[in-house]
């Protein structure tokens, strides 16, 4: 008798979001879980009847594998703090996710523990691309128009050939915290005034 093939849970919980697959290990009988999990599976795994165990992201959802990309595992109730988080955003967009992920990483926030109004105090500028050259640059002379429209108009309107504008100082001053990431095949810049 295989010891680790599992049959699906009875219980499934209804998660608002696809949040990808998940593969586990089952304490109980020392291997993998034989099977990728859903992440409804996971929460509504039970440990009693099916034995401890542990769970992290397959990496197929890059927005669940970057929050989660840290932990050594992930428990049911993470995933479920994570849905209620996506919906208090209206989405799980790539710029949710992002957003999250700041609070982890530069709050050191766990997931459960953070707040909408924790992500709507940020004032956040997220770019999106394929690679961080194009994202610097761009971000650069975004954040230069928004925040110094008098002093780019008149960069703008310059014809000096001399005058350049220096996108990494301008990213790299004490001014900016930028955040380069990497999800999935998509790389993002997110960047917030220090």
């Amino acid at each position: 008798m295989n010891h680790c093939d599992h049959s699906t849970p009875d219980k499934e919980t209804a998660l608002t979001f696809n949040l990808g697959t998940f593969e586990g290990f089952n304490f109980r009988h020392h291997c993998a879980v034989e099977r990728i999990l859903t992440a409804n599976e996971v929460v509504g795994w039970d440990h009693d009847r099916e034995g401890e165990a542990e769970f992290w992201p397959s990496g197929d959802h890059p927005g669940a594998a970057l929050i989660f990309r840290n932990q050594q595992a992930v428990t049911g109730s993470e995933i479920v703090a994570l849905d209620d988080l996506l919906e208090q955003l209206s989405g799980d967009s790539d710029r949710s996710f992002l957003r999250i992920h700041y609070a982890m990483v530069v709050h050191g926030c766990a997931v459960a523990d953070i707040t909408l109004n924790q992500l709507d105090d940020e004032a956040l500028q997220i770019f999106v691309g394929s690679n961080f050259t194009d994202l610097r640059r761009e971000a650069a002379y975004e954040l230069f128009e928004l925040c110094y429209p008098e002093a780019y108009a008149v960069w703008e309107k310059s014809t000096c050939d001399g005058l350049i504008f220096d996108t990494d100082r301008f990213l790299d001053s004490p001014s900016w915290s930028v955040l380069e990431v990497e999800m999935g095949d998509r790389k993002a810049l997110i960047v917030a005034p220090c």
